[in-house]
């Protein structure tokens, strides 16, 4: 593997080289590949290949695939006709498996490189092999198709992950071995655990670090502002983090507490703006809950709906997508925290929708002190996640007794916080069991 060889080395290996030989160079990965990005021996049904941003995982299961389809000329029949490519989204599959810098038509040499056909959801090779895109928030699409191999990305972010794999491994079922490759980042979810400690699956990991194509300044930066923290364990060395010692959240603990909604009586929208707007600043948080509020305090459940929030966005972008989100909610009011902007932030809000219900709230206790009662809601089962939020997940479990222990501000959670605060905390502090009337 020519990655893994110094400077010198690899230019003696090439001055031995015709020049057919240094023009079909590029496309032989097993010469330039990293020792991550490539299959293992042996007798295995799934190949998880779990490494930080950059590590080469895209790259690694486009290969794979070409592997597999390929045969020894444009023409020729590979090992594998049928293949599955799944993603959380369509668009995401299409972008990033395909199209992508390391996705299928790009690590393709010319004369072997498949068409894209759109309408059909379909990229065919020269040789009739064909791939099929499927969305992972769609398992029932699933029904029908069969494969002999597949490539699922970025696994951990699926949003029905449990049904689509089932569903997956029904389809797989073609050929003599049908094989299957997952390209993700190594969040913990029982889906994926589950697929680890499968005996027919073989594992791959790999940090950011090891991939030495990436620019020194990027490596450089990410280092600084993120080794040590929880994101950078995930994000950079690829390890499966729980969470923090302490954390208010774990992973383990969100993953049983998805379910779907059930008779919602009222439905918030939360916002905690940033402090400045524009690409430098922080998040504008923006989640979406929901409460039956049926019967005693006791007996109220909770679901977190959408984690709408926006990254770089300028006062009117946020505001924009908060009061989106009521809108697509049917929301019954708009809370936001004003310690910061005071009435401008309601002036912001208005100037979208001048008749938007809107209530502010500001913080009187420090932020661990105000997310504990809603973590206590959780460890009583009383809040659920009707689907997979990421971003807002990751910043619930590196939060601990010391505070956030990733960079910049945990602006989701305290969104978070802020939603099931009105719809769970006030409301029960003021709630009074009906009296008995006397006869």
């Amino acid at each position: 593997m020519l990655a893994s060889r110094g400077q010198e080395e690899i230019e003696a290996f090439l001055g031995t080289l015709s020049m057919n030989a240094l023009l079909a160079l590029p496309w032989l990965f097993e010469f330039w590949a990293m020792e991550h990005q490539l299959a293992p021996q042996g007798d295995w049904s799934t190949w998880v290949v779990m490494g930080g941003r950059g590590a080469g995982k895209t790259r690694a299961g486009a290969e794979w695939v070409r592997s597999q389809v390929e045969g020894p000329a444009p023409t020729a029949p590979g090992a594998c006709r049928r293949v599955a490519l799944v993603a959380a989204t369509l668009d995401q599959a299409r972008e990033i498996m395909i199209e992508g810098d390391s996705g299928l038509m790009a690590c393709t040499p010319p004369d072997r490189r498949p068409q894209w056909i759109a309408t059909r959801r379909l990229l065919v090779w020269p040789n009739g092999a064909e791939a099929r895109i499927i969305s992972a928030a769609d398992p029932e699409s699933l029904r029908g198709p069969q494969f002999d191999c597949a490539w699922s990305d970025e696994l951990g972010k699926w949003k029905k992950g449990r049904e689509t794999w089932d569903m997956l491994q029904f389809g797989l079922r073609l050929g003599d071995n049908p094989r299957q490759v997952v390209t993700t980042t190594p969040r913990v979810n029982s889906l994926l655990e589950d697929i680890l400690q499968d005996a027919h699956t073989v594992q791959s990991a790999a940090s950011t670090r090891a991939n030495p194509h990436l620019a020194r300044s990027f490596i450089r930066v990410i280092e600084e502002s993120y080794a040590g923290t929880f994101l950078g364990r995930q994000e950079i060395d690829g390890e499966m983090c729980e969470s923090i010692p302490g954390a208010l959240w774990s992973r383990r603990g969100l993953e049983g507490m998805r379910s779907e909604t059930q008779g919602l009586t009222r439905i918030v929208v939360a916002v905690d703006p940033p402090v400045t707007g524009g690409k430098t600043a922080d998040a504008c948080g923006i989640v979406v809950a929901g409460v039956q509020a049926e019967g005693p305090p006791r007996d109220w459940r909770a679901w977190v709906l959408e984690d709408a929030s926006v990254v770089g966005a300028h006062p009117s972008a946020w505001a924009a997508a908060a009061v989106a989100a009521a809108r697509r909610w049917n929301a019954d009011r708009v809370v936001a925290e004003v310690n910061q902007g005071g009435d401008l932030v309601e002036n912001i809000l208005r100037q979208v929708d001048p008749m938007l219900p809107y209530r502010a709230v500001r913080a009187a206790r420090g932020k661990v002190a105000r997310a504990e009662p809603v973590a206590a809601l959780y460890e009583q089962g009383r809040v659920r996640h009707a689907g997979i939020f990421p971003e807002l997940e990751t910043q619930m479990c590196a939060i601990g007794p010391e505070g956030y222990s990733g960079r910049g501000s945990p602006d989701r959670v305290h969104a978070l916080v802020w939603a099931l605060t009105d719809l769970m905390i006030v409301p029960a502090g003021k709630w009074q069991a009906p009296r008995l009337r006397s006869l």
